[in-house]
């Protein structure tokens, strides 16, 4: 695989040739064509009232741009948000073959905008002013502060901008993966833009043998793949997830002389819970993940037993709303960012990032969670993401459709993949070393799964092995009371254990158990003998939190709940710190 970023920007004549062989009849002649109207466009396209202006008035400033200008383009700044006074403007979508669709003609009294412009994100639309329009522009940190300050127009714009979001992903606009559909790689950079809620297209270029001539025209070797066409042309190959990540515009730059409040290491349900309440109550907060938010949760397509939604919510949804409420109270987050090491020696405290880049803190918190354990068997290594998967999103359900699966694990994240994959493919069959579910799942998941009539559950059974051929997958060998049985399927799905994400510790004095997570409070005591907060490791100052935390109830709600309540420890550090340096 090349990790070097590569970029070349492709003539006119090859963009064109793109378009030809992929653009489908859906996509052909519908540049001029605003996409029809929904039920949702009161919400999505707010229309504001005379008092409504008169208070964003506060938090922006007059400009105005004549006729043809362009105000925003997709992949460059946003400055922020537009409220249009006067005139009107098209907003379009655009992807990386130069396909664009009118999203949306708005008219004064309306704003542009979406939830990417409360941090400052590139656009993902291109914006032109059709006639001479004159537009309050309100910046993102002004923005924040508007919808804090006035909570009913604050909510109506929240959605609005959500609400856009959505439709951006719906509509596949931004950069375009091409490669094979089932290529670790692909799937790979698929799943990473997809967790993060950002819109994009995926083109298997070997479908037919025209689009696989053109693609012979982009790249010099295999390796090259997966190509990724951005919207303004750049071709990235085989980029890793950081370098498309930077080439997006996602990587934030930060003031080396600052010192945060609190820096939370993980962005699931925990680390975000934190930066909700920490920011919401004034202090400065960084919040940092190496992948996307919502951690191991955020793949669960369905959570159901999370208190006030009854008719539960998946885990990236869930992750989104508390990625938008961290931001909207002024959360510093930066993704994907990976924390190389910890300083506690120093004062104040120095996070390291795999980029070099220094962070300064007077607190850490620690929510970087576990991973599914992977167990030992012999090759199982070689098919992961290629027949061998750790999470069920829509893209591994995709690759599967309509086949038999198998899935190893006993737990509510494995009842809840059950669930899922049990809806799209043929038949799933679930191995579990135990006499059944009882002991390790909930009640209404183990009822679910017994109506479901194409799962089969398989107890006292664990995989001892793979058979393959052609480098794919072609069954599981599977051990149980009748001996050893092989089960043909080229999809193996484990939610087995968990390992946690703590190995970035191993030289800042916190203390681990045997198994490597974390040890807080009463259990740090019980071995150490140090008497520490509820949530405090064995370095003061320094507090862990969710599934990373020794003792900890693996749990959804249970993650938040920690999130919110080590903001009280982290205010009390703080007031003793500042108490002792009178």
């Amino acid at each position: 695989m090349v990790t070097s970023l590569e970029r070349s920007v492709p003539n006119a004549s090859i963009v064109q040739g793109a378009y030809a062989a992929f653009a489908s009849e859906q996509h052909e002649g519908l540049a001029t064509m605003p996409d029809p109207p929904t039920c949702r466009d009161h919400q999505l396209h707010p229309l504001l009232s005379d008092s409504d202006v008169q208070r964003m008035h506060r938090y922006g400033r007059v400009l105005f741009y004549p006729a043809g200008t362009r105000m925003a383009e997709t992949g460059k700044a946003m400055p922020g948000m537009f409220v249009l006074l006067a005139g009107r403007a098209h907003v379009s979508r655009r992807d990386g073959l130069g396909r664009t669709r009118v999203l949306v003609e708005q008219t004064p009294m309306h704003t542009i905008g979406e939830i990417g412009q409360l941090s400052g994100c590139p656009s993902l639309v291109d914006v032109y002013a059709i006639d001479d329009v004159t537009a309050i522009l309100i910046p993102p940190e002004r923005l924040r502060k508007l919808l804090i300050d006035h909570a009913e127009l604050g909510e109506r714009l929240t959605r609005s901008m959500i609400l856009r979001r959505a439709r951006l992903i719906e509509g596949g606009s931004g950069p375009v993966i091409v490669g094979r559909a089932d290529d670790v790689r692909v799937v790979a950079l698929q799943e990473f833009l997809a967790r993060n809620s950002h819109p994009h297209a995926v083109i298997d270029a070997f479908d037919t043998p025209e689009s696989a001539a053109w693609l012979r025209r982009l790249m010099q070797s295999e390796q090259d793949l997966p190509l990724v066409i951005c919207p303004d042309g750049t071709v990235l190959r085989a980029p890793s997830e950081a370098q498309l990540a930077s080439e997006l515009g996602w990587l934030a730059h930060f003031d080396a002389e600052r010192v945060y409040d609190v820096a939370v290491v993980g962005a699931g349900p925990s680390g975000l819970a934190t930066a909700v309440y920490a920011a919401s109550e004034g202090l400065s907060v960084a919040v940092f993940d190496a992948c996307a938010p919502g951690g191991q949760a955020g793949a669960s397509m369905r959570i159901e037993n999370y208190l006030g939604f009854p008719t539960g919510i998946t885990g990236q949804a869930l992750a989104a709303r508390a990625f938008v409420q961290a931001q909207k109270f002024g959360a510093h987050i930066v993704i994907p960012a990976r924390v190389r090491s910890l300083d506690c020696a120093s004062s104040p405290r120095v996070l390291t990032l795999d980029s070099g880049a220094r962070v300064q803190c007077h607190t850490v918190v620690i929510a970087t969670g576990a991973t599914y354990r992977k167990p030992h068997i012999d090759g199982l290594e070689a098919f992961a993401r290629r027949g061998v998967y750790y999470w069920a999103s829509p893209v591994e359900a995709e690759l599967c459709k309509g086949k038999e699966v198998v899935l190893v694990g006993g737990g509510n994240s494995a009842g809840q993949a059950i669930v899922y994959l049990a809806s799209r493919v043929a038949h799933v069959h679930v191995l579990v070393r135990g006499e059944g579910l009882e002991a390790s799942m909930s009640r209404y998941l183990i009822e679910r799964i017994d109506a479901l009539p194409n799962v089969t559950l398989h107890t006292r059974t664990q995989v001892s092995g793979v058979e393959q051929r052609c480098g794919s997958i072609k069954g599981v060998r599977c051990s149980g009371p009748d001996g050893v049985h092989t089960l043909k399927t080229a999809h193996l799905f484990f939610f087995t254990g968990a390992t946690p994400n703590a190995s970035w510790l191993h030289d800042c004095g916190v203390a681990t158990d045997e198994k490597g997570f974390v040890l807080t409070g009463p259990s740090l005591q019980a071995r150490t003998g140090l008497d520490r907060a509820a949530l405090e490791t064995s370095v003061q100052g320094v507090f862990a939190i969710g599934d990373v935390r020794s003792a900890s109830i693996k749990r959804v709600a249970a993650a938040a709940g920690e999130g919110a309540a080590v903001v009280a420890h982290v205010h009390d550090f703080l007031a003793a710190t500042r108490d002792s340096a009178r």
